[in-house]
């Protein structure tokens, strides 16, 4: 391994290879800092990042006064031809406010330009909050789905959720603390009183990780609103002893918005069920809906 990892940082860099650089940063804990990123941020020629203030902070940590541009979800659009040019002659390192790049974060356009203009672009592994949260949760870690920040406004977040009903593995969200109780109320109405996780300000002096079900988690952040850097996890549902009511409850979620068979699919992916007796409960529990809805 060549990566001069006690190199001094008052020393002159030597260049870095022209290309793109993806760098990840700490999530809180500036001692997360590895010595090969460390190395990339002080010999890149320019830092893209979304916040010059917050990447100030870690370039000081880094030992690097390379200049630094802003680019954050409002330029990315923009700027990102002008980087890809630049990157046939200069090493381009871009780092995220937090964590890995492009996780939540800008820089998907950016890289997909690079590749096309075969340009190299070169991960530089650390920190990801998903990952950490997942590695200490105590939920299933052999299959799990990332899915970033559900929609602000409720009607699309419980369409996005609702989407969600039928993957088998546990979920993973980012969340803000003002959003997380209305966000487990309706994780819970949707998908059922799973077994969840909250993971709050990971790697900081305050970190919490707090395990429950999604009613009783609810309840305790309404109770206490958080503050901080949330990840919330929720478990599949999978393993656990499914009653009757538990189906129908099931089924009754998700035929508020899909069609029976797909109700049936869904419902019968997330309790490891036959799809077949399924979807003639949910045939029934829909004609006895219509029938409520029709007698008024």
């Amino acid at each position: 391994m060549s990566v001069d990892a006690t190199r001094d940082p008052s020393a002159p860099a030597a260049a870095l290879a022209p290309g793109l650089y993806i760098v990840a940063s700490p999530i809180g804990n500036l001692a997360d800092l590895s010595a090969r990123a460390a190395n990339v941020l002080r010999r890149a020629d320019l830092i893209a990042c979304e916040d010059t203030r917050v990447t100030a902070t870690l370039l000081r940590a880094a030992g690097s006064t390379r200049p630094m541009l802003r680019f954050d979800a409002h330029r990315e659009r923009a700027r990102v031809d002008a980087l890809v040019a630049r990157m046939a002659d200069e090493a381009v390192a871009l780092v995220s406010d937090a964590g890995t790049p492009l996780v939540s974060d800008p820089g998907f356009l950016l890289v997909r330009a690079a590749r096309a203009a075969g340009v190299p672009v070169t991960a530089v592994p650390g920190p990801c909050a998903a990952i950490a949260a997942l590695s200490i949760s105590g939920l299933p870690a052999g299959r799990f789905f990332f899915a970033g920040f559900l929609p602000a406004r409720a009607a699309a977040r419980d369409a996005a959720i609702a989407a969600l009903v039928a993957i088998p593995g546990t979920l993973i969200f980012h969340e803000t603390a003002p959003r997380l109780a209305a966000t487990l109320d309706a994780l819970a109405r949707i998908l059922g009183d799973r077994p969840a996780v909250v993971a709050r300000e990971l790697t900081k002096r305050h970190e919490e990780v707090v395990e429950g079900r999604l009613t009783e988690l609810a309840a305790r952040y309404r109770a206490h609103p958080p503050r901080g850097e949330i990840v919330l996890l929720v478990g599949s549902g999978e393993g656990e002893a499914a009653t009757d009511a538990d189906i129908d409850a099931a089924l009754s979620r998700a035929l508020r918005t899909m069609a029976p068979g797909r109700a049936a699919a869904s419902v019968a992916a997330a309790f490891g069920l036959a799809r077949g007796p399924l979807y003639a409960r949910a045939l029934a529990l829909s004609g006895a809906a219509g029938g409520d809805r029709a007698g008024g």
